[in-house]
């Protein structure tokens, strides 16, 4: 099955090796998507190496009403000297009972440390946030 989709797509202009365009959806299946949203996330990583973090953030805007993944960036909190960065796409939209959604996110942080190692993090996005469509 195939679903008719138009946008446009915009050089980023940033020196990010892993996405140096940007997509952006105007219509899915002929209905115009104009809203973009958000999600809050944040979690404690795993107890590694006799300490966890903590950390917290916001995803990338996605349009709203379309099959969709976010991008996510955080770091981690200071603790034993030193901080982890996370980042990664979550998994496809999961539909709440109430409406909206949510999406599910893991992977490991970044190696950091005195005794270099890494950390377990997963969790769910909270529900989603509207904002005004913008280039990211």
């Amino acid at each position: 099955m195939e679903i008719p989709v138009t946008g446009y797509v915009v050089h980023s202009g940033d020196s990010d090796s892993d996405h140096s365009h940007r997509l952006f959806i105007t219509s899915w299946d002929g209905k115009p998507v104009s809203k973009v949203h958000v999600h809050p996330f944040k979690g404690t990583t795993s107890f590694d190496v006799g300490h966890c973090h903590h950390y917290c953030g916001v995803t990338k805007p996605a349009p709203s009403g379309v099959p969709h993944v976010h991008h996510y960036y955080a770091e981690t909190s200071f603790n034993e000297q030193h901080k982890h960065l996370i980042k990664g796409t979550t998994g496809p939209a999961i539909p709440l009972p109430r409406g909206g959604h949510y999406h599910r996110f893991e992977g490991c942080t970044t190696v950091s440390g005195k005794i270099p190692h890494v950390h377990k993090y997963c969790g769910n996005t909270g529900n989603e946030e509207e904002c005004p469509p913008q280039p990211y």
